[in-house]
């Protein structure tokens, strides 16, 4: 059966437990960089977190930064599917769009590079604010406007040359600006978004290709084309990324941007922003002292 929304969340799982069960050292090389800036995240907060929720990260790597940050004394991983849930640490098997948590139960949620693959993404963000105790914070990465753009240009090209039109292949990706405001939407106090955009080498787009298939990062889209893709169709694509996207090398460069997302469940300690018209001096008067000073 079908679900509505953007995203077949079966086929996700399915090709994340395929990319599992195939795993090669270096090919979660984008998880594991974000799992590294989510301990250096970490480490600048200067509090710890009773229990801690690693939320949709299938591989543990998040849930291993937070141990190394020494910031939480318990951790708890939540996956869709039981097959990435090997190792001691506490877990739950339940969806990240219908979390089985109480309402203010943990104190830090981290969720990385699954957030764009939801179908409700407000929605889920509202859970994760819920289920944080006040004070508590959540942190988050997910992909963003720009990731893999040139994949996505090269194969609409080449569709459009072929065949005269074009199917949906990579996903849409947010903004930071989106994130943002999903993070007010949801509640979140204190809201910080940020993104960091990586540029990596392959030998040619079937080479990325591969990894983006080790990732479990394949085609998941509801509006995706059934029909077999025409393998003259990935060639004309690989040519034109070469041609467009290359280096003088020959090897061709693909941008992955990840934005992060903090917030804060609300709390009465929190530093609140100023009501309008409370301020001591006006924006007006300080940029007249300034003219002053300057003659």
């Amino acid at each position: 059966m079908q679900e509505n929304g953007l995203f077949d969340r079966e086929l996700i799982q399915a090709h994340r437990r395929r990319a599992l069960a195939k795993f090669a050292s270096g090919t979660d090389f984008l998880l594991a960089r974000a799992a590294e800036d989510l301990e250096d995240r970490l480490a600048t907060v200067e509090r710890r977190f009773p229990v801690a929720i690693d939320l949709g990260g299938h591989t543990g790597l998040a849930a291993e930064a937070i141990a190394r940050s020494g910031k939480a004394d318990e951790i708890i991983r939540i996956e869709q599917d039981a097959a990435f849930l090997q190792g001691p640490l506490p877990a739950i098997v339940a969806d990240d769009e219908a979390l089985p948590l109480g309402a203010a139960s943990v104190d830090l949620i981290v969720s990385l590079l699954s957030l764009q693959l939801t179908n409700d993404t407000p929605g889920a963000l509202f859970q994760i604010r819920q289920a944080l105790k006040p004070d508590g914070l959540f942190l988050g990465a997910m992909a963003g406007g720009g990731t893999l753009g040139e994949l996505r240009e090269s194969l609409l090209a080449a569709e459009v040359e072929l065949t005269g039109g074009a199917s949906p292949r990579i996903a849409p990706f947010a903004d930071v600006r989106d994130a943002g405001s999903l993070l007010q939407r949801a509640g979140f106090a204190l809201p910080v978004t940020d993104m960091e955009s990586l540029t990596v080498r392959f030998d040619n787009m079937f080479a990325l290709i591969a990894d983006l298939r080790a990732m479990g990062m394949q085609n998941s889209l509801l509006g995706r084309s059934r029909r077999p893709v025409p393998r003259r169709l990935f060639l004309r694509a690989a040519e034109i990324y070469a041609e467009r996207f290359s280096d003088s090398d020959g090897r061709i460069r693909a941008t992955f941007s990840i934005i992060w997302m903090s917030g804060w469940a609300p709390h009465a300690s929190q530093q609140k922003p100023l009501k309008p018209g409370s301020a001591k001096a006006s924006l007006a008067a300080a940029l007249e002292e300034a003219e002053k000073s300057k003659k």
